[in-house]
């Protein structure tokens, strides 16, 4: 189970969702968030709203946490992580932000999830110098040190997975007609300009139709009739796990049945293939860069069963099925090398200049896929390798590919 100290309980949504004892919050001089003894973090997620099926990234976080403090924590300090519910608000993110910076001091901020939320205090992070460290986005934004030197992404860009899939169209299908559904907003848009940039000038004639959806919309019903209507024969999906699990749903049951993509952070089984239904799910095409726990082939792989060890231990009520949950291990472990190698010195600056010396494996990526930064490329993971659902799992097909390859 996880430690009280660091997972306390779910409280009502805007509240915080991992409570650190008042008294624990003093800060060593000139280092915010340090002590002789502890570390203190902060993340906003969204526990509820539009986007909650991905609150789950932040309790694997907590529970990777645990697991490290029961080991001793990082250089002989314990690591707090204050978690707060966003709800996806951007207006949210930025009071909550704002309190663990100005009030509960904290060291850094971690793997924040969402691009709208991330966006909306990027510039506040970096002006107060604070690391934006590890955002859960793959927003291309996250990857510009000159501009913003606090802030680092994560995860494949959005971008480098639209361009991997319209490589693919080039290569296997270049009579597709295609129809696009996204997200209004930076997220959406940096997968739409991946589209682009990988057809080239092929674009205008290959995509029959835009059309995009607000995360406050009920429904995308009517947005996948007009994509039918198009004649569309390729659907280009950039939806959330909630509208992705709609879309998939209602493209099923008029009948419409194009090659489907969709992006990577709605792959997950059970936050969407299992709601939209498995058979409904049969022939979505994803990328991927970590290792699809409802694989079999990974039964007996290393990683994989230190992973599910840690789930039965610290997280025993997370979803197994869940690739989120092999999100947060991995992306909280790379934190920790980055404390690792920050030793004794935990000032701000040190800990964005160990970040941006990373080179590292990591045990639920992907075989021939690392973690490896430097101080001007701050895309810590950049290769994907397509996925074909088939009813029960995603079947990896192709090669590993880099970005820009």
């Amino acid at each position: 189970m996880l430690k009280a100290s660091v997972w306390a309980l779910a409280a009502a949504a805007g509240a915080a969702f991992i409570l650190i004892p008042p008294s624990s919050l003093a800060q060593q001089k000139d280092v915010p968030g340090v002590t002789a003894t502890e570390i203190t973090i902060g993340q906003t997620m969204p526990y509820s709203g539009p986007a909650s099926s991905y609150g789950t990234i932040g309790k694997a976080d907590a529970a990777y946490i645990a697991m490290i403090n029961d080991q001793g924590g990082v250089n002989g300090r314990k690591i707090k992580l204050i978690s707060l519910d966003d709800g996806y608000s951007p207006p949210r993110t930025v009071e909550q932000t704002r309190d663990l910076v100005e009030n509960q001091h904290v060291l850094l901020t971690f793997n924040q999830l969402g691009t709208p939320t991330n966006s909306a205090v990027q510039r506040y992070l970096n002006e107060k110098k604070v690391p934006q460290l590890f955002v859960a986005t793959g927003a291309t934004k996250w990857g510009k040190p000159k501009e913003f030197p606090w802030t680092m992404g994560w995860q494949p860009t959005y971008q480098t997975e639209g361009e991997i899939f319209a490589k693919w169209l080039l290569q296997n299908k270049p009579d597709a007609k295609i129809g696009v559904l996204y997200q209004d907003d930076d997220y959406g848009k940096d997968y739409l300009t991946g589209l682009k940039k990988g057809l080239g000038d092929k674009y205008q004639k290959m995509v029959v139709k835009e059309v995009s959806y607000e995360t406050s919309d009920p429904t995308i019903d009517s947005q996948i009739i007009t994509l039918q209507s198009s004649g569309a024969n390729v659907f280009y999906d950039v939806t959330i796990p909630k509208f992705a699990a709609q879309a998939i749903s209602k493209a099923y049951d008029i009948g419409w049945k194009p090659l489907h993509f969709l992006n990577s952070v709605s792959a997950s089984v059970s936050a969407v293939l299992k709601p939209a239904g498995l058979d409904k799910s049969v022939g979505i095409v994803t990328a991927e860069y970590l290792k699809d726990p409802t694989d079999p082939q990974w039964q007996n792989d290393p990683g994989y069963k230190a992973w599910l060890a840690w789930m039965n231990k610290y997280y025993p009520d997370g979803d197994k099925s869940d690739a989120f949950n092999v999100y947060g291990y991995s992306v909280t472990a790379t934190l920790i090398q980055v404390l690792k190698q920050c030793g004794n010195d935990l000032s701000r600056e040190n800990v964005m200049k160990q970040a941006a010396h990373l080179d590292m494996s990591l045990p639920m990526l992907l075989p021939g896929i690392k973690v490896k930064t430097s101080p001007t490329d701050f895309f810590p993971v950049q290769q994907m390798q397509l996925a074909r659902f088939d009813g029960k799992t995603w079947a990896r097909f192709g090669n590993v590919l880099a970005m820009n390859e």
